[in-house]
């Protein structure tokens, strides 16, 4: 790596350190009850819809986010994306109503979009010599921000401040990173300006039953984590008696479990294949769903949130994409956009349907949604030695 870039490597990694506290600060408890009040609403679950709106945001810029990354370059996208999380954040800080805040949730998923589609090929561009490392660089950023969110909560009331002093600083930070991402010198890449857009990609794609079933474990296996992330506080607190004050450290243990599985799954993924993956862990996730519904207790709250920050959210979305990349090499972009579409679809559909259900309708669906998740990666994993002969030959 060319030591100039190591301080915009830096600016785009630390981009993700205030997106992991954006996408994570509205399923704290605590957020959800002072926004309900400031909303007006009898319920803290219509945070939860305005949660979603993320998922739709990124349904919405998607098929042409990662497109102008190709044409225009990773710095103009990397600015949209910087700018319009100052939009969100300044937005959930100050929102008067549901509608202000849904409007701004939407402009943070499009946010998340644009960052996502220039960030993952600039840093694999930086770090060339070690594009996995790069991307989980990423990861990291985003579970050590989730890890510390409790915290930085915790200084908010210690100090007085409101809940909602968090997101304005995180929004004037992602400003600053925005203007210092002007100045950051980039690599030039080959082949600016003539990226193909998503839909010619998808006209020019030939799926299979296995290529669709992929995609589809990109919604089953984001449901997993999304829902536990955006509802487990509220039945811990509701159902298994957690206090309001206390119930913020589960989102600690959860990040815990990611940044574990983060370190664990890439020596473990050097020893095994990473398909089978896309069943263990979903059957762990599943395992520990079962238990929290079932045992009912702070303590099980507290062991199921770290599991399923380690099996749920510590990397079987990013291995879908992998496993897709690997078996269908010929249209491995425009799959990798569709399970990425795919994980949006269900941030936006699975949240709204949890937001008019009770935490333990919540943790129902999300066992449902996993086994048909585990059923499908079994599929995937039973066809895996015909499809990867079928990629090798078509290489």
């Amino acid at each position: 790596m060319n030591k100039k870039y190591v301080p915009s490597a830096l600016i785009l990694y630390l981009n993700y350190f205030i997106h992991g506290i954006g996408c994570s600060i509205l399923s704290q408890q605590v957020v959800k009850e002072l926004l309900a009040d400031q909303w007006g609403m009898d319920g803290v679950m219509g945070v939860t819809a305005v949660a979603a709106a993320l998922g739709l945001g990124r349904l919405i810029s998607l098929p042409f986010a990662g497109p102008l990354s190709d044409k225009f370059g990773r710095r103009i996208s990397v600015l949209i994306g910087c700018f319009s999380y100052v939009i969100f954040f300044v937005g959930i800080a100050f929102s008067p109503n549901m509608t202000i805040a849904y409007v701004a949730a939407v402009l943070g998923g499009i946010a998340n979009s644009f960052l996502d589609t220039a960030t993952y090929p600039a840093v694999a561009e930086i770090i060339y010599k070690y594009t996995g490392i790069a991307t989980m660089g990423i990861k990291l950023f985003i579970s050590v921000a989730q890890l510390l969110l409790p915290f930085f909560l915790g200084i908010c009331a210690g100090t007085a401040m409101s809940y909602l002093t968090l997101p304005l600083v995180c929004g004037i930070a992602i400003a600053v990173l925005g203007v210092l991402a002007i100045f950051a010198p980039l690599p030039k890449v080959e082949g600016v300006g003539k990226g193909e857009s998503f839909l010619n990609n998808l006209k020019n794609a030939h799926f299979s039953v296995e290529s669709v079933a992929l995609i589809l474990i990109g919604f089953t296996c984001t449901a997993t984590f999304q829902l536990w992330l955006n509802c487990a506080q509220t039945f811990g607190t509701e159902v298994a008696g957690i206090a309001s004050e206390d119930v913020s450290m589960m989102q600690t243990y959860y990040s815990a479990g990611t940044l574990v599985a983060l370190f664990i799954t890439s020596i473990l993924i050097t020893k095994f294949k990473q398909v089978r993956f896309l069943v263990i862990y979903p059957v762990i996730s599943l395992v520990m769903l079962v238990l929290v519904y079932m045992v009912r207790t702070p303590m099980i709250c507290y062991v199921g949130a770290f599991v399923v920050g380690y099996a749920g959210a510590g990397g079987v979305l990013q291995m879908v994409t992998a496993v897709a990349n690997d078996l269908f090499p010929k249209i491995k972009g425009t799959l990798t956009s569709l399970v990425m579409i795919a994980s949006s679809l269900c941030n936006y559909t699975i949240l709204t349907a949890a937001s008019n259900m009770s935490a333990s309708g919540v943790i129902i669906m999300n066992i449902v949604i996993t086994v048909i998740g585990i059923a499908l990666a079994l599929f995937v994993n039973a066809r895996y030695g015909v499809l990867l002969k079928n990629a090798d030959t078509s290489k």
